[in-house]
């Protein structure tokens, strides 16, 4: 069996982060499950990262055509989702992320009555297939007088997006638009709670494994008990690889493909600041020494920056800095590198698929 640090890699190969084979970006996205995706450049770069043909330009082309949408379905924060599947995922993680944020909302001023407003206002706005700027939305709903509070939109719309009234849909100039959701997805999936539980823990364990309930759990938002339902639903389809004592499945076929791909997995890339690969897991120890890990996320703060990794393990930090027309790669080494390794890191950041 394959050995204990080999966990990265196998994750990396199940991410398709190495051997990339997935055809188009509604492919990778339905592998994955969804896709953290409150940084859009980012997560666009994470889908073309995992394609055949590594294309930002198909990534938005599958935004506007409607394969692909942005919600809020888990960890109270947006993510990529194929269309046809965010209205099961959200009938299964909705209710507990509305009411996660009850208090939010009331220290904001948003009421029931509020929420009826802002989505009765949505609604007529987004009629006969209209689309509209968050800009305009909110300036409907600062009309109307449900904006309580500066970032009362923003929470507004995450609600109104939970429960399935409207949706991220098409790009216009970088930026992505609302739309009513039936309107937008006028054929979406049904699946009951127990198919819902398990269609989600099979997309995660495969995409993702090795991994545990704990780590499904966490990633998807829903509880402990829910989490091992799920899994022991699909348990027979996986099978195990238990490092470090703790009970993690994969996809049969990972070990066979690492095999194959070992030196693609080993070689040195960057990832975007919310990629998969760290934000998958409830522990980053697998790829991260636990004195780095601030440096990825500075003082906890939730916002992740974007990391060079090799070998299955994160070696520095970077950014891009300079112009859309000349940028400049900035990166931050966690120690001293190898001539080859600045070399690898430049390459690497020249040919990062960028919209």
């Amino acid at each position: 069996m394959t050995r204990s640090r080999d966990v990265a890699l196998l994750r990396l190969v199940g991410h398709r982060l190495a051997g990339a084979d997935l055809p188009d970006p509604l492919s990778v996205v339905e592998h994955l499950g969804a896709i953290q995706a409150q940084d859009l450049p980012g997560a666009i770069t994470s889908v073309a990262l995992r394609s055949l043909d590594r294309s930002p330009a198909a990534v938005i082309e599958s935004l506007n055509r409607g394969t692909i949408v942005r919600s809020w379905p888990m960890r109270g924060t947006l993510h990529l989702v194929p269309a046809k599947d965010v209205g099961w995922l959200l009938s299964l993680t909705g209710p507990r992320m509305i009411a996660g944020a009850a208090q939010r909302r009331r220290n904001l001023g948003i009421t029931d009555e509020t929420i009826d407003r802002a989505r009765d206002t949505a609604l007529a706005a987004l009629t006969g297939g209209a689309a509209l700027r968050r800009s305009e939305l909110f300036a409907l709903w600062e009309q109307a007088g449900v904006l309580t509070h500066p970032q009362a939109g923003g929470h507004l719309l995450a609600r109104l997006c939970q429960e399935a009234t409207v949706v991220l849909g098409p790009m216009a100039d970088g930026e992505q638009l609302v739309v009513d959701f039936k309107a937008w997805i006028p054929q979406s999936r049904r699946l009951d709670t127990t198919e819902a539980l398990a269609e989600l823990a099979r997309r995660y364990l495969r995409s993702h494994g090795p991994a545990t309930a704990a780590d499904l759990s966490r990633w998807a938002s829903i509880t402990t008990g829910q989490a091992r339902e799920a899994v022991a639903a699909v348990a027979a389809e996986f099978v195990e690889y238990s490092p470090a004592g703790a009970d993690h499945l994969m996809d049969p076929e990972l070990p066979r493909r690492l095999s194959e791909q070992r030196s693609q997995a080993r070689r040195l890339l960057l990832l975007p600041g919310f990629d998969e690969f760290m934000l998958g897991y409830s522990d980053r120890g697998f790829a991260v020494q636990p004195e780095h890990l601030q440096r990825i996320v500075p003082g906890n703060n939730g916002m992740f920056r974007g990391t060079i990794v090799r070998n299955g393990e994160v070696i520095g930090v970077w950014k891009r800095a300079g112009s859309k027309t000349r940028p400049r790669f900035e990166p931050e080494p966690f120690g001293s590198w190898e001539s080859r390794d600045q070399a690898a890191a430049q390459a690497a950041f020249e040919a990062l698929p960028r919209p």
